[in-house]
């Protein structure tokens, strides 16, 4: 989405109107860190700290734990298999934030 110019703003959003428990992102262009740290601000200013956060695409290692730090909960990397994220939808919804 963000590679369309769709704003954090507009994806939480979105999240708080479908009253959504998870947001995953996408992001190809290497802004995986201000991008997620904008939104997971917004999710914390609008009181919508239990939606949880994935994030995938090109990120280099040494940001997983960054973006771990600021509260993504997932991420994953270029081949990994639809199986993995349903696995981890499925374990991260049913524990609580």
């Amino acid at each position: 989405l963000l590679e369309r110019g769709v704003a954090p703003e507009q994806i939480v959003a979105a999240a708080a109107q479908e009253d959504a428990e998870l947001i995953g992102l996408s992001i190809l262009s290497g802004a995986h860190l201000p991008i997620c740290r904008r939104v997971i601000e917004l999710l914390h200013e609008r009181g919508m700290s239990s939606v949880r956060v994935f994030v995938g695409g090109i990120i280099p290692g040494q940001d997983i734990t960054e973006l771990k730090r600021m509260g993504v909960d997932e991420v994953f990397l270029p081949g990994a298999s639809t199986v993995d994220v349903i696995k981890a939808i499925e374990r991260t919804v049913a524990s609580p934030a």
